[in-house]
């Protein structure tokens, strides 16, 4: 792993596990015996039970009625068409001077004539499904999103396809009946698309599905990338969630390796230099020894790469996928104002922090924010926050600890 220490981001916020919560096996049982490898279906007997607290049908009508949603917040298919913008949107009226706010009026006519309203991002609109898209997100350690298909009885929403990212789908409201079939393109990357690879997908569609199934509410199925799928609504207007787990995969331990590589040839004037004069363009056999020039140096610079490097470059880039928890600045400046020498501070979830130490002593704390340097006689207390330590303002020093609220990284601790 990387130097320095990280925040233990799998602790499930509260004591609650998400993962548990949508599967009937502990984390262990799931990575290694179901995790990209073969669906799931979890009837909801067997879970929690909790799920349908996450969204339901008046969330809907309050997303599209009432929170000024845009487009692609929003987006809605017909037999098998995603239909454009125009076509649910419209200019959000006086005091907003936007063109493309969701139309509740359009959806109605549209929904009523048997169209799918797709709710997408819901990771970053719906409050319940933030924190537990986070959660969920934080004991996986791979991103998250949410979106919400809503669809008319006796309706398909999309055709055959698969996605190239997994998905866990949680029936909230009707039912539907699903259709899955093996991969036609195992494990696609995310620049690979159903698309890319229609004709094949039709072609599997015509056979009979190797599973068929209906969700109720609070079932669960767990569908990794590549599985082809279609599902229609049964008996009613049907709500389920996605949440779509977009996996780092070893291609992406690839795409470091050679970025690193890369600029360590780069620092070769060798490699640097001009290539001959060609009037007549590119000669295979001039440039044969070229080829072989550069080709050496990499392979000499990826077997000098140290794992740290790429694991450093990976985090770097996971940082960026996912936010921290929300705060509420107002409330956040209200508080640090309030601070006294009890009061008691905890890092802020999900900032994904960890400590990069330095040569004399000191240190910078990395996160999701901006880096926030730490003096050599304070790393003993960041130390104590990363490992999900509660301090009292006092043990942090109270000039030190408004910075660090002001900065988003501490929080008031809960009761």
């Amino acid at each position: 792993m990387s130097a320095g220490t990280t925040s233990r981001a799998s602790t499930p916020t509260g004591g609650r596990s998400a993962l548990r919560r949508l599967v009937p096996f502990d984390a262990d049982e799931f990575a290694q015996e179901h995790w990209a490898r073969s669906p799931v279906v979890t009837r909801a007997a067997d879970l929690p039970g909790d799920l349908l607290e996450l969204f339901g049908e008046d969330s809907v009508d309050e997303l599209v009625s009432r929170r000024g949603l845009r487009a692609p917040f929003l987006r809605v298919a017909q037999d098998g068409r995603t239909l454009g913008d125009r076509e649910f949107t419209q200019g959000g009226g006086v005091g907003a001077s936007v063109a493309d706010q969701v139309s509740d009026d359009k959806l109605l006519r549209l929904f009523a004539g048997g169209a799918t309203i797709v709710l997408q991002g819901l990771h970053r609109t719906w409050g319940p499904l933030v924190d537990f898209t986070q959660q969920l997100a934080a004991e996986l350690g791979h991103p998250v999103q949410a979106n919400a298909y809503v669809t008319p009885s006796q309706n398909t929403g999309f055709s055959d396809h698969y996605d190239v990212h997994d998905v866990f789908v949680l029936q909230m409201a009707g039912e539907k009946r699903w259709r899955i079939r093996p991969p036609v393109r195992p494990a696609p990357l995310r620049n690979e698309p159903w698309s890319d690879h229609r004709a094949e997908v039709e072609e599997a569609a015509q056979r009979a599905p190797q599973r068929e199934f209906t969700l109720g509410p609070g079932d669960v199925l767990y569908l990794p990338r590549g599985w082809i799928h279609s599902a229609t609504a049964l008996g009613g207007v049907s709500t389920h969630l996605t949440l779509g787990v977009h996996v780092w995969t070893r291609r992406h331990v690839a795409d470091e390796l050679v970025s690193i590589a890369l600029a360590s040839v780069s620092r070769d004037e060798r490699v640097r230099a001009s290539l001959d004069v060609a009037p007549s363009g590119f000669d295979h056999e001039a440039i044969t020894p070229d080829v072989e020039l550069v080709r050496a140096a990499i392979v000499r610079a990826l077997g000098e790469i140290e794992p740290t490097e790429v694991v450093d470059a990976l985090e770097a880039r996971a940082r960026g996928t996912q936010r921290p928890s929300p705060i509420g600045p107002l409330a956040q400046v209200a508080a640090a104002e309030a601070l006294t020498s009890d009061t008691l501070l905890t890092l802020r979830p999900h900032v994904a922090a960890r400590l990069v130490p330095a040569g004399d002593g000191s240190a910078t704390l990395r996160s999701r924010l901006a880096d926030f340097p730490v003096e050599r006689h304070d790393v003993g207390t960041f130390v104590a926050l990363i490992a999900d330590g509660v301090l009292r303002a006092d043990m942090v020093g109270l000039d030190l600890a408004r910075r660090l609220m002001l900065a988003g990284l501490l929080v008031v601790a809960e009761d």
